[in-house]
């Protein structure tokens, strides 16, 4: 048995969100490619960045309201319990609803590809 004490919350970096985003790393799986889990906190219009990942993520809203899409995909609504699956290299974002804070549950597999910020008029489906 290996205790892991709790890591402190680090601020989502600038490159990768718009808006304020705190995560809590919640452990690292022993696979190789390693599968990440973290808490992702997401203030109202926070949001990611454009990005894929190698293998594919899942989200799994824990509370409030997210917005997620998939590039030439509409923007869809998930809530608190719902989850989504992200396949790997879908061109994807996801955040929080405009005036929500979001919690999700983000399962990562995979190196990640950052890519430019998603536009006011992505974010709200009007582009």
């Amino acid at each position: 048995m290996d205790v892991q004490r709790k890591k402190p919350t680090t601020k989502g970096p600038a490159e990768w969100f718009t808006g304020d985003v705190w995560i809590d790393s919640l452990g690292t799986g022993q696979a190789s490619p390693a599968m990440g889990v973290g808490a992702v906190h997401f203030s109202p219009g926070a949001r990611t960045a454009w990005h894929r990942h190698a293998i594919g993520q899942s989200l799994y809203v824990v509370e409030g309201e997210s917005r997620v899409q998939a590039e030439g995909g509409p923007v869809t609504v998930i809530r608190a319990g719902d989850m989504v699956r992200i396949e790997g290299g879908e061109r994807h974002w996801h955040g929080a609803a405009p005036d929500h804070f979001m919690t999700h549950l983000a399962m990562t597999e995979g190196d990640a590809t950052w890519l430019e910020h998603v536009t006011d008029a992505e974010y709200l489906g009007s582009d």
